[in-house]
């Protein structure tokens, strides 16, 4: 699965990466340099961080599921026991 960026994320992409050339590294990088750049860490390493954020979510869903029996449990057979507590109260 590749990773697509829109053409608004894109160029807001190419240009934070222009500035962090322009602010930390001795050379400065063309927007062309910086789309190749981009497109290259996309294809490479994109997918390493996208598989972890998947994990993490599965992760975290699994905790969740784990957890909805508590969230959703229901104590059986109590129509008696609040039978005899209202018949309690009564007296």
């Amino acid at each position: 699965m590749s990773i697509e960026l829109g053409k608004e994320e894109r160029q807001q992409a190419i240009a934070s990466i222009e500035r962090y050339f322009r602010e930390n590294m001795e050379e400065q990088i063309g927007n062309v340099a910086a789309g190749g750049l981009l497109g290259y860490f996309l294809e490479e390493i994109g997918p390493l961080v996208y598989n972890k954020a998947v994990a993490d979510v599965q992760e975290r869903l699994q905790a969740r599921i784990a957890e909805v029996d508590i969230d959703v449990h229901e104590d059986p057979f109590v129509y008696w026991r609040k039978y005899e507590r209202q018949t309690k109260q009564k007296k």
